[in-house]
């Protein structure tokens, strides 16, 4: 139960920051996408807001993002190395183990992350992936990989109305790293790698065949 309540209080709390639009400072800004923060009121660090309009239906999207062992992110996004099921809660919800590669040119070592995911639909068409950090008893830290925390965070698709073949990708990332790094180098690596998912993003949409 405890797992099923983070996982719908995760869901409540990424459309309250869809919704919030107070605090947040632009930090990255290009013609496809818009990367803003503010301080988080989750751990000392930022929550991160990625918005971006992807060509694609947001089925084509989200076949993309959602968050299933041997899907296609493992594949198109730089920050994932590997995805794992550890246990499947209900239909919608799940525990999962990410892993990443090393970053920043070898300042940030490998990570592992352990969380609760929600798979949300809403009646607009609109579908999310929430995430926040848990702990599990088949799951604890593992040697060569640092483990990091995920504090609320996920993708929103969202329908564009008349525009079938477009779709409005918001991204939250919050994210404590763990390990002792020097805060410049977390503040430098987020906003980047967040330009760059929007470009692989769309890079992997355009590359899937037509449902």
């Amino acid at each position: 139960m405890e797992y099923e309540d983070k996982a719908k209080a995760v869901g409540e709390c990424l459309q309250s920051y869809r919704r919030d639009e107070s605090g947040w400072k632009v930090c990255k800004k290009s013609n496809d996408v818009v990367v803003s923060w503010r301080p988080s009121s989750e751990f000392p660090g930022n929550v991160y807001k990625g918005e971006g309009i992807v060509s694609g239906s947001p089925e084509k999207v989200w076949e993309c993002l959602k968050p299933v062992p041997n899907g296609l992110r493992v594949k198109w996004d730089n920050n994932v190395k590997k995805f794992e099921l550890v246990e499947q809660i209900t239909e919608d919800i799940s525990i999962c183990r990410t892993v990443t590669p090393s970053a920043a040119m070898g300042i940030i070592a490998p990570r592992d992350f352990v969380d609760v995911i929600l798979v949300k639909q809403y009646e607009d068409g609109t579908i999310s992936s929430n995430a926040t950090n848990v702990t599990h008893a088949s799951c604890p830290p593992q040697s060569g990989f640092v483990r990091g925390f995920n504090h609320p965070c996920g993708c929103i698709c969202v329908p564009i109305s008349g525009e079938p073949n477009k779709t409005q990708v918001f991204s939250f990332f919050q994210t404590d790293l763990g390990g002792l790094l020097p805060r410049s180098v977390v503040d430098s690596f987020f906003p980047s790698s967040m330009s760059e998912f929007y470009g692989n993003l769309a890079k992997a949409v355009k590359s899937l065949k037509d449902f």
